[in-house]
């Protein structure tokens, strides 16, 4: 739902000649759904068509496992591996046709890199990047949404030492809740965020150079390409199509004086899928109220929460900490751990800060779950093994 922005050097019409000096520059439109939904407009200061080499990239086929039996799960992620970039070094954790679900800890720089199967929310766990896009630079740090749309030609420059990264790979497009958005497409009063706290690419950084490999991802399969010149060649853009970057901490709960469902934490749609934040906020205010999650059956959807910092309250007595993601499939019926609604009653309100995840078809685990899985998770409700 990127409202329009312009950037840097763009005639006064569309689709007419437009020069830098005797040079005519080669416009591109990136736009959604065969020219029917948001696009924006490029001015390149050569050919983006133009391509010198291609080749194949074999990649080990994902090795996914079906949830059998059926069980809870918590995965440890700050028992993965450390190292690589934000492209090559990710970790698929869980996934089905609709998202994909990784983790990278990166330290070094990536691969220029474009999806073009479909649109990237990225959270930023911990530390900080320099995100270079052919749109411009966003410099994203801990707590930060990153979206980008499917086929932006972008790379991950890692400030310092590594930054924690949660990947979601959607199989199409990603927007804002419709039930937040004017008719015309205005974030509405009342909405959890507004425009403002959107944050898109401020300036243009052109990048001159040949020979410029850019990895592209596509349905089938991985392909390297040889560009003549560097895609980050762009003087100029305008539309509404665009990489931007909304920190969870600028998004505002809504509270009740009884307990809230879950929808109204959210913050992001997907084709099958919904994402959601969890934030500090006031406890349920009403007498007698019970301020940690019901048990609840989620009849259809499969449930992930990363646990981003604060203290979970819910879970208190699993083993849940910071950087551990939980799975709670469909047919599992899941809540408070024992002890938890006892702890919560009398307290003004949470610090919990977690990124959910609700995907409408089930999930699978990567081989990389199960390495850094804690197995003694699902019994921690009985409390007897």
């Amino acid at each position: 739902m990127p409202y329009y922005r312009r950037l840097g050097d763009v005639p006064r019409k569309r689709h007419t000649a437009h020069r830098s000096g005797s040079d005519l520059l080669p416009e591109e439109l990136m736009g959604l759904n065969g020219f029917a939904e948001e696009s924006s407009l490029l001015y390149h200061r050569h050919s983006p068509t133009a391509i010198r080499a291609a080749e194949e990239v074999s990649t080990e086929p994902d090795r996914l496992h079906d949830n059998r039996p059926l069980l809870p799960r918590h995965l440890r992620l700050h028992d993965c591996k450390r190292g690589g970039d934000a492209v090559t070094g990710r970790h698929l954790l869980l996934a089905n046709d609709d998202v994909r679900i990784s983790y990278a800890v990166a330290t070094t720089t990536s691969p220029l890199w474009r999806d073009a199967v479909g649109d990237e929310i990225v959270y930023v766990e911990s530390g900080s990047a320099r995100l270079e896009t052919v749109f411009g630079p966003l410099e994203v740090g801990e707590g930060d949404y990153v979206v980008l749309p499917a086929s932006t030609t972008h790379r991950w420059v890692v400030d310092r030492e590594e930054v924690r990264l949660l990947f979601l790979e959607a199989s199409g497009h990603v927007n804002v809740p419709r039930r937040y958005l004017s008719s015309r497409g205005q974030l509405k009063e009342g909405a959890p965020f507004s425009e403002r706290d959107l944050r898109g690419p401020s300036e243009l950084e052109v990048v001159e150079g040949e020979d410029v490999e850019v990895l592209v991802r596509t349905r089938g399969g991985t392909t390297r390409y040889v560009c003549a010149h560097h895609p980050f060649d762009v003087v100029g853009w305008d539309g509404w199509l665009y990489p931007y970057a909304l920190s969870i901490h600028d998004f505002e709960p809504i509270v009740g004086r009884y307990h809230q469902p879950p929808p109204v934490h959210q913050t992001f749609e997907g084709p099958n899928f919904v994402v959601c934040s969890f934030v500090p906020r006031p406890f349920d205010f009403g007498e007698g109220a019970i301020p940690v999650p019901y048990h609840h059956a989620n009849v259809d959807s499969d449930e992930v929460l990363f646990y981003c910092g604060g203290d979970f309250m819910s879970r208190a007595g699993s083993g849940i900490a910071k950087g551990s993601v939980s799975l709670h499939p469909s047919g599992f019926v899941h809540g408070p751990q024992p002890g938890s609604v006892e702890a919560a009653l009398g307290k003004p309100g949470t610090e919990e800060l977690a990124v959910m995840v609700d995907t409408f078809r089930p999930l699978r685990l990567g081989q990389v779950a199960l390495d850094v899985e804690d197995e003694a998770y699902p019994w921690t409700w009985a409390q007897t093994r």
